[in-house]
């Protein structure tokens, strides 16, 4: 299936503006470069995926609250880490850690199918009815411990976890293809990680750190314990 594209979208004239600042912002002062993936964060309405109380601060250079206590990311951090996937238009990603959906529906725009894991039964519901009431085809969401990724669809091109672990779940790397990326905060402590991409190889792995990050915790077997 093509990627998503802006005109699906109902809602995207809405906040139109900030929006457009929003992925100025990613590109000039964040120095993200693919094109494909500031299409995909100017396509998706952000706005749609946080609660309405908070919907005018939905373009800010920040994080926000959703329910569940978690949040959804800052703006650049989706950027980056869907940037650091080097997607390509037929990639296979997981993603781990779906939150509210607005990653899965950027991660949909610029890869062929997106299939995500959210362990709060809740938040998964209402992810997967968020992205197919914009009419994204191309990602689905499950509730599971994504600690243990999702093998009936594996291998996959790249895996993006939204949530900080204490190391690199195993089964993860597992899933990937030889030559696939895997991107995940890992730290020592649940208030602060390092952004780790992984790149599978023949061999093992290779990882690479970019930079401080804060993610909610990654609960699960190869996590956080709850």
């Amino acid at each position: 299936m093509p990627p998503t594209t802006q005109k699906q979208f109902s809602s995207t004239q809405d906040y139109a503006i900030p929006r457009e600042r929003m992925v100025a912002r990613l590109r000039d002062h964040y120095g993200i470069t693919d094109a494909r993936v500031l299409e995909a964060m100017r396509a998706v309405p952000r706005h749609f995926f946080i609660p309405e109380a908070l919907q005018t601060r939905a373009y800010g250079d920040h994080a926000l609250p959703i329910s569940a206590s978690q949040t959804i990311s800052q703006p650049y951090i989706v950027a980056r880490m869907t940037e650091l996937l080097a997607l390509e238009a037929n990639s296979r990603v997981l993603e781990i850690g779906a939150g509210s959906g607005y990653q899965t529906a950027v991660l949909a725009g610029v890869a062929a199918q997106v299939y995500a894991i959210e362990r709060l039964g809740d938040l998964a519901r209402e992810a997967q009815t968020r992205i197919s009431r914009l009419g994204i085809y191309n990602a689905t969401v499950k509730c599971f411990d994504g600690t243990l990724g999702w093998s009936a669809h594996a291998p996959y091109d790249a895996i993006l976890v939204a949530a900080g672990g204490p190391s690199i779940p195993g089964p993860l790397v597992a899933q990937l293809k030889v030559g696939g990326r895997l991107v995940v905060p890992v730290g020592d402590s649940r208030a602060a990680q390092r952004l780790v991409r992984v790149i599978k190889t023949a061999d093992g792995f290779v990882e690479e750190d970019h930079g401080g990050c804060a993610f909610v915790p990654l609960i699960g077997q190869h996590g956080w314990k709850q």
